[in-house]
């Protein structure tokens, strides 16, 4: 096996034990990068002067006895929205094309100070906003989309061109690309991870979370990420947390909720069986399962766009109307027709929100958390536009693809995507659990026992 493809919590026992320095990992990763990323291209930057000279100097601390714990000497991808001291955060758009970040991000700060290392930015959907990320390839099947608008963090994950990566969610762009990649995508409670110097696409519905191989290796980045920062207005002051889950893959007890409506609806019936076949692995480790209902579903798709889309538009209220050709025709679209949302219509999302969690805090206090596909379909291919449902209905791929992830991002609860196998044309699967606000050690506990119970994942095939 090679350096490259080791997850997480493998390559940092082994720096540890010393039987892998971090600058034969970062080699190694690099290498990676230069034969696979020209067909992926996950990257808009690597930064492989400064990985290789911060691998020799945690190579050099750790000899020196400064370890500083298991993401020291990690090489590590943050998407272009997340700001590094120098590097450029250019949100994939030619409106950014000349942006060089003055400081680091809260969580860019918070991932050096543990000793991760930054091997380059990832490409994101322009600005965050869509569920494709056009100009990256599915590490799965080159044809295919990556999935958005974190889809070259994901893929970087799944093709072993990064240990672990970083991306944002505001419909479930963490955990959409995740699941078409194969690979664990985390986005906490809203709130949890301070967003400080991260170019935001929705404040109110914005998360920043890991990408990782295992769900071990999502609870070891989230434990370096979590914590009060007064430069994030929604920033939590929760406790500190042991997030690592425990070896122990005993679920007696824990009640998991399983829709009866929403989450079934209009998908694919490979996705279907699986993660119905996973919900049941969840059984035979003890879980007892629940049917519950889940409520206000009619307004889901409403609210999330009434919410997102005038947010968008007023972050970019100055540039749109200075230099709106620089955009992409998709994301411009989007960005005009939020100067005609109506006030009313956004302050009735609003009112649905309030609702909403409301009722999914009712909801959980029956169970422990709700499992469900993370994307009603695998990969489209490239340049698809609409998915075709089995009765005939026909949804764009876009809708597809945030319907379920949504309703985490309107409720700010925490959901985790867990890789739960592949359909007939080896394209990934994904089941993601849905937990009670702060309710990440349950969802990793949970995600963990599943993985225990699976064969070791491979990287990606078209990688």
């Amino acid at each position: 096996m090679q350096p490259y493809e080791l997850s997480l919590s493998a390559a940092a026992d082994a720096i540890r034990a010393r039987r892998l320095s971090p600058v034969e990992l970062a080699d190694s990763v690099l290498e990676r990068i230069e034969q696979v990323d020209p067909h992926l291209q996950a990257y808009v930057t690597v930064t492989a002067e400064h990985t290789r000279r911060a691998a020799r100097e945690a190579e050099n601390e750790i000899a020196a006895g400064r370890y500083r714990g298991p993401l020291h000497g990690i090489p590590m991808g943050l998407k272009d929205l997340i700001d590094v001291a120098g590097v450029a955060t250019s949100a994939s758009s030619r409106v950014r094309a000349d942006h060089r970040a003055q400081a680091d991000s809260t969580v860019a700060a918070r991932l050096s100070a543990a000793g991760a290392i930054l091997v380059g930015k990832t490409h994101t959907h322009e600005f965050a906003y869509g569920l494709t990320t056009p100009q990256t390839n599915n590490a799965w099947d080159t044809g295919r989309v990556a999935g958005g608008s974190s889809g070259g963090s994901s893929v970087a994950v799944a093709a072993g061109t990064a240990t672990f990566t970083l991306g944002t969610d505001t419909g479930g762009s963490i955990r959409v690309p995740a699941a078409l990649n194969g690979v664990v995508g985390f986005k906490p409670t809203y709130g949890l991870v301070p967003r400080h110097g991260i170019t935001s696409l929705s404040w109110s519905l914005d998360h920043v979370g890991p990408i990782t191989r295992t769900v071990g290796d999502a609870a070891l980045v989230l434990a370096a990420l979590a914590g009060h920062d007064p430069r994030d207005p929604a920033s939590l002051t929760a406790p500190g947390t042991n997030y690592r889950p425990v070896a122990d893959a005993d679920l007696t007890g824990l009640r998991v909720g399983v829709p009866r409506t929403y989450f079934f609806d209009h998908v694919d019936a490979e996705v279907e069986a699986a993660v119905r076949r996973a919900i049941n692995q969840l059984r035979a480790l003890g879980a007892r399962l629940v049917d519950v209902e889940i409520p206000l579903t009619r307004y889901i798709h409403a609210t999330q766009w009434g919410l997102m889309v005038p947010e968008a538009t007023a972050y970019h209220e100055s540039t749109l109307r200075t230099v709106p050709e620089l955009y992409q025709a998709d994301v411009r679209m989007l960005l005009e027709a939020g100067e005609l949302m109506p006030a009313g219509d956004y302050l009735r999302a609003q009112r649905a929100r309030t609702l909403m969690r409301q009722e999914w805090a009712r909801m959980l206090q029956d169970v422990d958390l709700v499992a469900a596909p993370t994307v009603p379909a695998t990969a489209v291919k490239a340049g698809q536009e609409t998915i075709t449902w089995a009765d005939g209905t026909v949804e764009g791929v876009s809708d597809a693809y945030v319907r379920l992830s949504s309703p985490a991002n309107i409720t700010g609860l925490p959901s985790l995507s867990v890789p739960v196998g592949h359909d007939a044309a080896g394209l990934p699967i994904g089941m993601q659990l849905l937990g009670r606000p702060l309710g990440e050690s349950v969802l990793l506990r949970v995600g963990h026992a599943y993985e225990q119970t699976q064969p070791a994942r491979e990287l990606a095939r078209a990688a």
